[in-house]
Formats: structure tokens, C-alpha cells, sequence
């Protein structure tokens, strides 16, 4: 699910955002490869990417660049479900970042928080240069993350969490149908991936 602009008394505020944009999965490859090519000359020794949404570019991107990529967890959700009011360590960074270069990624950056908090753990395990990067940022936030692959202040549908399955059926996730709700619109399958669904091999 897309972040929502951190605020004290609510945490993903839909408020904030004006229009829709829908990123379709050859977006979302278009903006890994812009980012590859940004963070090329920084050379990372190690991509750390922030659960759950920065696994998606964090993934493509150490593919792309052809470096190992390691877990992180640092969230307020606990099973897609807004828990807490601060971010939350879940996983930590491991030590193995100690004397390289470590490039952070993550999905969107609000406020800056969940980088900043990320960055400090690193730093005091001992990485030798950190610098960080996500496919989105919202205007007021572009200070934080080194590379950014879109800025805007739309409301960001990704391609890899618009459907959830519930009793056996698949359909919107409901976080996405409140959003555009109050957007004034109807959450239809034109806002849907286009994919064949495949009968599972096995199981």
C-alpha cells in the first residue's frame, strides 16, 4: 500500500492528495531502471530494502545493478492493518553493512522519517558512505532521499497491492477504495492490473 503522509493524529492522511495516477508494472520498471542509472555512479556495495513496499524496488533495482540486497522492516502496520503511531523496528539491518557502501531504498518518502530512522541504524553499524533512494516523493519531502524516481502529490495506485483476497475472491483493497472515495471516485475495474490468472500448477 502506498504511504500516506505521516500526520500526529493520523497516520496515512488521503486529504493531501490531488488526483489519481495508476503505476502500471512497466512503470514501475521504467522507474527502477531511471533509478539504477541514477545511483550507477555511487557504486552500492549493498542495497537495503525497507519492508513492505520498498522490497518491490529495492529487488529490481539490486538485479539491475547486480548486488546483494538485504531486508529491512521498519513500519507501523501489522498485517496491513495501521498499529502504531511511530514506525516500529521489525527487522534490523545486518551486520554485513559494516565498511560498505549501502544504498536504502524505499517505496515513498512523506516526511522523511521512516529514511532517517533507517539511516541512523546504519551509520552506527558502521557502513562506510549511505545514501537513499525511493520511487516516490511528495513535494514537501524531496530534501530527504538522495534519488528519487517520481515526484507528486497524486495518489500513487501501485501495481503490486491494488487487489487483496478476501473469501476466496479477489477485489480492491479497501485502503485504495477510501482514498479514491473521497476523491469523489469510484474505485472500478479500470483501475485494475489487466492479468490473465493462472491456474495454480500445483496445490
Amino acid at each position: 500500500m502506498e504511504k500516506r503522509c505521516e500526520m500526529p493524529q493520523n497516520p496515512y492522511d488521503y486529504e493531501n492528495h490531488k488526483g489519481v495516477r495508476p503505476i502500471s508494472w512497466e512503470d514501475f520498471h521504467g522507474l527502477c531502471k531511471g533509478l539504477a542509472q541514477a545511483v550507477f555512479q555511487f557504486r552500492p556495495e549493498i542495497i537495503l530494502a525497507i519492508g513492505r513496499g520498498g522490497y518491490y524496488p529495492g529487488a529490481l533495482i539490486a538485479h539491475i545493478l547486480q548486488v546483494e540486497p538485504y531486508p529491512v522492516r521498519v513500519s507501523r502496520r501489522v498485517n496491513d492493518i495501521v498499529t502504531y503511531q511511530n514506525p516500529q523496528w521489525l527487522v534490523e539491518p545486518p551486520p554485513v553493512i559494516k565498511d560498505r557502501r549501502v544504498l536504502i531504498v524505499d517505496e515513498i518518502c512523506c516526511t522523511g522519517e521512516t529514511l532517517s530512522m533507517v539511516k541512523r541504524r546504519v551509520e552506527a553499524l558502521g557502513a562506510k558512505e549511505i545514501r537513499t533512494a525511493v520511487l516516490y516523493a511528495h513535494t514537501g519531502s524531496t530534501s530527504a532521499p538522495d534519488y528519487i524516481g517520481l515526484v507528486s502529490d497524486e495518489l500513487l495506485l501501485n501495481p503490486w497491492d491494488r487487489e487483496v483476497l478476501r473469501e476466496g475472491g479477489f477485489q480492491f483493497h479497501p485502503e485504495y477504495v477510501e482514498a479514491l472515495t473521497r476523491q469523489g471516485i469510484i474505485a472500478n475495474a479500470s483501475l485494475l492490473i489487466e492479468a490473465t490468472v493462472f491456474q495454480a500448477a500445483k496445490g
